[in-house]
């Protein structure tokens, strides 16, 4: 109907309607794939790994690694099964004693109150745990049953010094504390102190510090040896700088970490073209530091793709005096804004330092036309002469 009143082309709405409907629509740009994703985690498959009896060798890592259901699973199954193993046990002494039978085993029977298979199990129950009700109780009428009772003490404390110190090293590992520790979305390239810099912004949730924390960064990228080796996750560090000097940074509110893009850099001669998606470009962020209240060691990681880096802006200040104290407004933690950045590489820049001298010029008359507009636009539409006040 809407192409008989010309709102829509014929050829249009036929086309429509031959396209199969199963089809999606809109497809997601492909980009390429991460290394490192946005919350640290390592985006490696390890496959085809013949020597799975390794992992076994480290029983309690292997436990710790392992998701939350099956640690879980294996934390009442070992109880559980200890439980019925030590039951089976002592039924078979009470019934190899004769105590089953009421009248026709002997007078003092080596446990007392077990006569059945479920009455051995509760009796199991209490040894290990030690309730211990006083229904049931091991006697001196046979040695058998008190070195099981001591038996199985021990295997009940090993048990549960096992799993309870799998539970909480589950519930304390070092990637929780990780989780406050944030990165800005966006890292940002632009000039400080004559210099093209990358930068960062980094900061801690928590009041309780980060001791000796560190940051590091890598690029990532595909590489391709004299010899004709392809190496297809090359890494490269990268020297930073944190405005105090070395890798040591004191979190006790949002940093600015930079990078000076000089002549030792890999990013040396990357240019503004080339901060697009399909670049091969990746730069990993590593944060480590001691937590202050546990004394455990924890990292924080997280990467930029080429498309995730700004060119030509800069981080807005989140920091204030307020009240007698340093107010961090977090609302702003990753918001940039634009600044007069040469469209060129590092390598060029140094070059040719001209560039330069014209981006300050250039910045320089800005305030100026903007202020001569401002005063003309001020100026007043009448003025009293002398002579009108005579």
């Amino acid at each position: 109907m809407l192409s008989r009143k010309g709102i829509i082309p014929e050829e249009y709405v036929l086309t429509r309607l031959a396209e199969d409907p199963t089809e999606p629509r809109y497809r997601a740009r492909e980009r390429r794939a991460r290394f490192v994703s946005k919350k640290g985690n390592c985006n490696v498959a390890h496959k085809n790994i013949r020597e799975q009896g390794r992992f076994l060798q480290d029983v309690f890592t292997t436990l710790v690694d392992l998701k939350w259901p099956h640690t879980l699973l294996i934390f009442t199954m070992s109880f559980l099964c200890s439980w019925l193993l030590f039951a089976m046990i002592w039924w078979l002494i009470a019934f190899a004693h004769g105590d089953l039978a009421p009248g026709e085993g002997a007078t003092v029977p080596c446990v007392t109150s077990i006569h059945s298979f479920s009455s051995a199990f509760l009796f199991s129950i209490e040894v290990q745990v030690t309730i211990g009700f006083g229904g049931r109780m091991v006697t001196e009428e046979c040695p058998l049953a008190i070195l099981i009772l001591i038996v199985q003490n021990i295997v009940g404390l090993m048990i549960n010094a096992i799993m309870l110190g799998c539970i909480f090293m589950k519930t304390s590992q070092a990637h929780r504390r990780a989780e406050t520790l944030i990165f800005s979305k966006h890292a940002v390239i632009a000039l400080r102190h004559g210099r093209l810099c990358f930068m960062l912004r980094v900061g801690d949730l928590r009041k309780s510090m980060i001791i000796s924390a560190t940051i590091h960064m890598q690029v990532v990228r595909k590489t391709t040896s004299p010899e004709g080796e392809v190496v297809p996750l090359h890494q490269v560090d990268i020297p930073m700088e944190n405005g105090v000097g070395g890798n040591s940074i004191f979190l006790v509110a949002p940093l600015i970490i930079y990078h000076i893009i000089d002549a030792n850099s890999p990013l040396y001669d990357l240019a503004p073209s080339d901060l697009h998606h399909h670049q091969d470009l990746e730069i990993i962020v590593i944060l480590e530091g001691v937590v202050e209240t546990t004394g455990i060691t924890t990292q924080a990681r997280t990467s930029y793709l080429a498309d995730e880096i700004l060119w030509g802006q800069r981080f807005v200040p989140i920091v204030a005096e307020e009240d007698g104290h340093y107010a961090v407004d977090y609302s702003k933690f990753g918001n940039t804004i634009k600044v007069p950045t040469p469209l060129c590489t590092a390598h060029q820049l140094d070059e040719d330092r001209s560039l330069l001298d014209a981006l300050t010029l250039a910045s320089a008359r800005g305030p100026l036309r903007k202020r001569s507009v401002a005063v003309a636009k001020a100026k007043p539409r009448f003025s009293i002469s002398p002579d009108s006040l005579s």
